[in-house]
């Protein structure tokens, strides 16, 4: 797969974004990785801003040592790496925002070291993943080399196809090349608008395998070697999700983008699965 490819965007290089805690170490080794699978370089950032008793000097000379100690751990991961790095001198919404503008891929810990200073990775990375215009990865403390499928939540009634391109792509380069697709639904009887016609458990069951088959067909044929399993299992989509990602290497999540100020939040479903499930978890914006 052409390093392009990474969530349709003509970008080549990965972020990482760090802090200097244990977590960001981890999200950094995930992304050195994944910048080896993709082919592309890795750009390693770092947001601060002077506090009260910390000068602009000292608060460089700060970056600058993280940022040099962070790309040492990633040539040491992957030796032959492309890794540049660059401190922004900014409010950390503002960098993240900044950094997706132009990356492939935004990867980061689910825990920073608490404090203004860890705002652009937070606690569990939900501020970034609600703002990002790329995809971003939160590393929840698995191993970064870790193996399993490549599990991705779908609509099966409204599948979106940025989503479904991400999780194709990532589990071509995964090992295993297996990706399963789910679809958590209540199997009970079901009305689209609460007033129409009412649809049987049956009926829905049908047109969402009906709709699990056709939104998978095409990209099945991209990517023969790719393992799929269409899965549609009798619970909530968070939690079909958040049961999945126990034997994931990445769980894929969708962030829908409206255009307009009120479309930069998650939805429930990727809110919960950031919060709960297990291993990375990635975040993909689409319209």
């Amino acid at each position: 797969m052409a390093s392009s490819d990474v969530g349709q965007r003509q970008h080549a290089h990965i972020t990482a974004a760090v802090d200097g805690s244990e977590g960001a170490d981890t999200a950094l080794r995930w992304a050195a990785l994944e910048a080896r699978r993709h082919g592309l370089a890795l750009r390693v950032a770092y947001a601060w801003l002077p506090l009260p008793g910390d000068g602009r000097a000292a608060g460089h000379e700060h970056a600058r040592g993280l940022l040099a100690e962070a790309r040492a751990r990633a040539l040491s991961c992957v030796p032959d790496l492309d890794v540049a790095v660059v401190d922004h001198l900014d409010v950390a919404g503002a960098a993240v925002a900044a950094e997706s503008e132009t990356a492939a891929m935004l990867v980061l810990g689910s825990r920073g070291r608490g404090g203004f200073r860890s705002l652009l990775l937070g606690s569990t990375g939900l501020t970034a993943a609600a703002v990002s215009r790329c995809p971003v990865v939160v590393v929840r403390g698995a191993p970064a080399e870790a193996e399993g499928p490549v599990v991705v939540g779908v609509d099966a009634l409204r599948p979106a196809a940025e989503v479904l391109d991400f999780a194709f792509a990532e589990a071509a380069l995964h090992p295993g090349s297996v990706l399963r697709v789910v679809y958590g639904w209540r199997p009970e009887a079901w009305s689209p608008d609460g007033a129409g016609p009412v649809f049987t458990a049956a009926d829905v069951r049908a047109a969402a395998e009906r709709g699990l088959a056709e939104a998978t067909a095409g990209r099945a044929a991209e990517y023969p070697h790719v393992r799929v399993s269409r899965e549609l299992l009798p619970e909530s989509a968070a939690g079909a999700l958040v049961h999945a990602s126990t034997t994931a290497g990445l769980t894929v999540v969708g962030r829908r983008v409206t255009g307009t100020a009120l479309g930069l939040r998650l939805g429930p479903v990727a809110h919960a699965v950031l919060l709960h499930a297990r291993g990375p978890v990635a975040v993909v914006p689409y319209r």
